[in-house]
């Protein structure tokens, strides 16, 4: 991969004679796979001189911008970025999503007619708008994982892979420990998650718009130290580490003076004392490429898209908040008011019984100082370990048993946008927790032989009803049904403890079974990045067990399913589902049957 810097300053533009070598523009970074694939990062103004480099070249153009976040900083050479405007180019534009803005609105709120001659939908180029949550995705041969960062605004950080190589974009970042932005120390919680998303990276491009000694008055503004983004990177085993984001006030000669400093602190050679690889530091500057020659993908793992659909289920999600003192109560409640969330407020004491009547989405608490946040996590993980617990205090000791119990943490003292910004990042976590299942690639031949049976919103036949009858009891399970997967549903043909007899494609455990062509067993939902957060597994009737056995007509096409659902984990013994498959052919035989009754 090929990695070149357009733009590397932060916060506001700075051109002059102080800042010449390593640049005035704020952040633009381009990356180009061996394939001719073109990816931006961010879309800073330093985009208006790589547009005119494009446009120069000749020909359509096509590519890719990954958008961190949307401050000014890193949008404002969109409306300069010339090749948007050219009829024939063809331009994906991606960015984290809110709960109710998307990547378009919020795009196009910089270009209203008070700010810009030109709105967003007047430019020429053919341009897609993608709205990203935390997850993989796949830019033509370069694998993007998108992970949430520390900053008041909702970030993504984006870790590329292609040819072997491998870079991690990480622009704006504080670190969560705040601690660790002065005194590097030992890296854990939600730092130590962040280390291993650039864990192996041939190229780390970090935050670090501050130095140790200026963060006190900083804390909160959501950047990195250039010391946390040294240590994070060494944790990590990063080659090389491209310090960005600089401080518009930080001039050239600082910038030579920080990057010798750290240089001279080091022993010298290629290698550290334990014979590890020594992290090659330097300052991002403007024009400044990059050639990267990977030995293998250092790949995260990562279950679900970065494309995944914001569900109105999680739009519509709750927060409970469990707080005891006044000011951090009135705080959060305006906060996520502000976010127009849903929020209900309960004694801490009644924090448990809360959560198992109200399934809230995130649950907040606070450090009292007598371990009742931390009785009042371990209550309500033993029942649903599911619900995100974000500890709001005043200190910060993130280590112990605390690392476990809190998904996130809000230390005191925090802005409005600060805690608006976690506080959403924490919530479109779990919009990776539900994922619909793709459509075969037979879906419209399936879809015409499922149909030719004639066999959709008939009446309930006995036939039908003894074998999931006979499921239910066999398998000692609430529910057994035969589920037929229709364009937009899936419809019951027979059910054993439920009444309904139909219910969305998206909500459907079956679909996945029809997409694989071969048995589905899910021990337990709520560890499954797949249905975590299906309605049918936060809502009536709360399935935490399923199993499903594709069931084929005589073409070939897989329509449906025998499955059986439980409120309780468990899993299926091989013997078990060979019992399973029985009884789904029983159940193919009866629609066997009822092809021959519908031919002509």
């Amino acid at each position: 991969m090929r990695v070149r810097f357009y733009g590397t300053r932060g916060s506001i533009a700075t051109p002059g004679q102080a800042t010449v070598r390593y640049g005035g523009n704020t952040s633009c970074v381009t990356v180009r796979s061996d394939s001719g694939a073109l990816v931006l990062l961010d879309i800073g103004t330093g985009a208006a001189v790589l547009g005119r480099e494009l446009m120069a070249s000749g020909g359509a153009l096509r590519g890719h911008i990954l958008i961190g976040h949307t401050h000014w900083d890193h949008i404002q050479g969109l409306p300069f970025f010339a090749p948007l405007f050219v009829p024939g180019n063809e331009w994906h534009i991606y960015a984290p999503r809110g709960l109710r803005q998307t990547v378009h609105d919020t795009l196009a709120g910089q270009m209203q007619h008070a700010y810009f001659p030109i709105d967003l939908d007047q430019m020429g180029a053919n341009i897609h708008y993608h709205d990203l949550v935390e997850g993989t995705l796949q830019i033509e041969d370069i694998a993007v994982t998108a992970q949430y960062l520390n900053h008041p605004a909702l970030t993504l950080g984006y870790r590329l892979e292609a040819d072997g190589a491998c870079v991690v974009y990480a622009t704006d970042h504080e670190p969560h420990s705040r601690p660790l932005a002065e005194n590097p120390g030992p890296i854990d919680g939600q730092d130590r998650r962040h280390a291993d998303f650039l864990t192996g990276a041939d190229l780390v491009i970090h935050d670090a718009q501050y130095l140790a000694s200026e963060y006190a008055s900083k804390v909160g503004w959501g950047h990195s130290t250039i010391e946390y983004a040294i240590a994070v990177a060494r944790f990590a085993g990063a080659k090389r580490l491209a310090l960005t984001h600089h401080d518009p006030q930080r001039t050239d000669d600082a910038l030579d003076e920080l990057i010798a400093g750290i240089r001279s602190s080091d022993d010298g050679g290629d290698r550290t004392g334990d014979g590890a690889r020594r992290l090659e530091i330097f300052a991002a500057a403007e024009g400044q490429e990059i050639e990267l020659h990977g030995d293998a993908l250092q790949s995260t793992v990562v279950e679900f898209s970065a494309e995944t659909v914001v569900t109105q289920a999680l739009v519509e999600s709750a927060v409970l908040v469990a707080l005891t003192t006044p000011d951090r109560i009135q705080a959060l409640t305006k906060a996520l008011e502000d976010e127009q969330v849903r929020t209900i407020v309960a004694p801490i004491a009644e924090a448990a019984r809360a959560a198992a009547a109200e399934r809230p989405s995130l649950l907040i608490l606070e450090d009292t100082g007598v371990g009742a946040a931390e009785a009042t996590a371990r209550e309500v993980r033993a029942f649903d370990p599911n619900i995100s617990v974000m500890l709001i205090s005043a200190g910060d000791d993130r280590n112990g048993a605390a690392g476990v119990l809190f998904d996130d943490w809000l230390t005191e003292p925090f802005s409005s946008s600060y805690a608006r910004a976690r506080l959403r990042a924490a919530l479109m976590r779990r919009a990776c927790r539900w994922s619909r299942a793709d459509l075969p690639i037979d879906e419209v031949p399936r879809l015409a032989a499922l149909r030719g049976l004639q066999i959709l919103d008939t009446l309930p036949e006995e036939r039908f009803d003894r074998i999931t009858r006979l499921a239910a009891a066999h398998f000692d399970v609430p529910v057994a049904l035969i589920s037929l997967v229709d364009e937009n549903r899936q419809w019951f043909k027979s059910t054993c403890g439920i009444e309904a007899n139909e219910t969305p494609r998206d909500e459907s455990f079956c679909a996945h079974a029809v997409l694989s062509r071969q048995p589905l067993i899910v021990p337990d939902t709520l560890l499954d990045a797949r249905f975590a957060e299906n309605p049918i597994v936060t809502d009536m009737p709360r399935v935490r067990f399923y199993a499903g056995y594709p069931l084929f007509v005589a073409d070939g096409h897989c329509i449906g399913t025998l499955c059986i659902l439980d409120t309780r984990p468990r899993d299926l013994s091989e013997q078990e589902l060979a019992r399973l498959g029985d009884l789904a052919e029983l159940a193919r035989a009866e629609l066997e049957r009822m092809a021959l009754v519908t031919q002509p």
